[in-house]
């Protein structure tokens, strides 16, 4: 997406005055000019008199922080959506009030052909077990329901959906009365969303571009897939974001690649690759995820989709065809399947050509060092979700449940990929946590486990230059002369640098650093609020008053 300007017509000129700009440029710039869909100028206040009489446009600061805009680099947006103006599970406070919940949502919706919700989690329930089959058919008067867990790796469903699906019973997965998992969960959930009009698909997608807008957030990165989403979501959803001012959408198709037949059909669908939600396997929650132990509260080590053998043959076949690959890989099994497998193809094609592409690993949550190395060695992006540490982490939280205190200690090792050279890339995994960017730099850099932290300036790089990087894009994500004039105004109170050596004070304000400074992110203070979003030029959200 960029502006659209009339043939001939002069770029739109803003100068942006009074306040603080987020730039590697000029640690103390406080004022930026943008010509059209790019950054123009960045530098101090004095110098900005020069512009004043020749731009279309001053804004005023007053104060406010201007930072490069987030880019979101891995979401769900039509799921997103429905959760945020649907029946959301994820604040109930147990059984009894999921029910209500359920009760009252299938009362205020009688026209729809399905009822759909998201966000259970019965791990912190009283009761520590979600509804039974009964209980949700008693809920909705007999009606087709189809909810899943936070983790969208198991669902939970009513009698009258299993009915409407030929064949469920007997797929991998199906159980007679609790959640359903892999080729079952996939089933049902594809005829779910396939009851779902463009209409309310497009009403879904809207509000998940309108929220992303709001919290700062410039660019998305869509994980779709045949066992994810149908292809009119998908394509719906990029012309939808290709037509409309808001974020700008980038999206991955989960689908395997055998050969430049499948590659073509993949790019005609306008995917950036074929990468994302490929599944390597499932989730930890829903006990899916792949490990090479078992986990600590079931006897077995979840399920795996993809060998080394079938990674190694997408990997080849996309670098074959220049198109970015990628996989969904949580468990430690499943990540040894997909760096063995990138290996192999690498072995083949020789390694260069490899990391050229910047293939991606999501998710990534236990690693090995032996892992990391490989990261490094095969120029993996390691897309990650540091929400999912705020969530589940800690000596009480879902992890330690799966896995033990002692396995749960190491999941999401973000300072050591750093340490390594790893490129992250910051997302949500929307809506299995919250779009929340600010939020997610803050879990980076205030971990549950001490030695996975990393600096409020690292994980900021990460939620910005990060995504776009991801995408092969250096050029982006950053404000300096040149750069894509995607920026959100905040404000933000005092600006900090943090110290990343733990032996002085974690944070200064001293601004002989040379270093930018960016908002306290310590835990318990209010977070930065988004007063204006802008895309390539075009302001996409503006706060009512600003």
């Amino acid at each position: 997406m960029s502006e659209r300007t009339i043939p001939g017509e002069k770029p739109r000129t803003v100068l942006l005055r009074g306040g603080e700009v987020y730039s590697p440029a000029d640690p103390f710039a406080t004022a930026m000019v943008t010509e059209g869909d790019r950054v123009a100028w960045i530098g101090s206040e004095g110098a900005a008199d020069s512009f004043a009489d020749g731009v279309d446009e001053v804004v005023q600061l007053a104060g406010a922080l201007v930072t490069p805009a987030f880019t979101d680099a891995h979401v769900h947006a039509t799921a997103t959506g429905l959760a945020l103006t649907g029946l959301d599970l994820g604040s109930s406070a147990g059984l009894a009030d999921a029910l209500d919940r359920v009760r009252a949502h299938a009362a205020a919706r009688p026209g729809d052909r399905i009822l759909l919700g998201h966000g259970w989690d019965a791990t912190a329930w009283p009761e520590r077990r979600p509804p039974s089959r009964a209980e949700l058919d008693a809920a909705t008067g007999g009606r087709p329901l189809y909810l899943s867990r936070v983790d969208v790796h198991s669902a939970l469903v009513t009698t009258a959906l299993l009915d409407a699906v030929p064949g469920l019973r007997d797929l991998p997965g199906f159980t007679a009365d609790g959640p359903l998992t892999a080729e079952a969960h996939h089933a049902v959930r594809a005829a779910a969303l396939a009851a779902l009009t463009p209409g309310q698909r497009g009403e879904a997608q809207r509000s998940t571009l309108r929220r992303a807008a709001e919290l700062g957030i410039g660019s998305l990165h869509e994980c779709a897939g045949p066992e994810i989403s149908g292809t009119d979501d998908f394509t719906g959803l990029l012309a939808l974001a290709a037509d409309e001012p808001g974020p700008r959408v980038f999206g991955y198709w989960a689908e395997r690649v055998t050969g430049p037949k499948d590659a073509e059909r993949i790019r005609e669908l306008g995917a950036h690759g074929a990468a994302g939600d490929l599944f390597a396997d499932g989730a930890l929650g829903s006990h899916t995820a792949h490990l090479h132990a078992p986990y600590a509260d079931a006897p077995h080590t979840g399920r795996s989709y993809l060998d080394a053998d079938a990674v190694a043959a997408h990997v080849s076949a996309c670098t074959e065809a220049g198109l970015q690959a990628g996989f969904h890989a949580i468990g430690d099994a499943a990540v040894t399947a997909v760096v063995e497998g990138v290996r192999a193809a690498a072995r083949r094609l020789g390694t260069a050509r490899i990391r050229a592409l910047r293939h991606r690993v999501e998710h990534a949550e236990m690693l090995t060092p032996e892992h990391i190395a490989a990261f490094v060695e095969l120029g993996l992006i390691a897309s990650v979700q540091p929400g999912f540490d705020a969530a589940w982490g800690g000596p009480k939280g879902m992890y330690a449940q799966r896995l033990g205190a002692e396995r749960a200690h190491t999941l999401n090792p973000f300072a050591a990929l750093l340490r390594a050279g790893v490129p992250l890339a910051f997302g949500s995994d929307s809506p299995v946590t919250p779009l929340g960017p600010w939020a997610a730099v803050q879990a980076a850099a205030f971990h549950r486990t001490e030695g996975h932290r990393i600096t409020v300036r690292g994980a900021f790089t990460a939620h910005t230059r990060g995504g776009w990087r991801a995408l092969g894009r250096d050029d982006a994500g950053v404000l300096v002369p040149g750069a894509p004039a995607d920026y959100a105004v905040w404000q933000a109170g005092e600006l900090l640098v943090q110290a990343p050596d733990t032996r002085v004070a974690n944070w200064s304000t001293d601004p002989r650093s040379g270093t930018p400074g960016l908002p306290e992110l310590t835990p318990g203070r209010q977070l930065p609020l988004c007063l204006r979003t802008v895309v390539a030029g075009r302001t996409v959200h503006a706060r009512p008053n600003e």
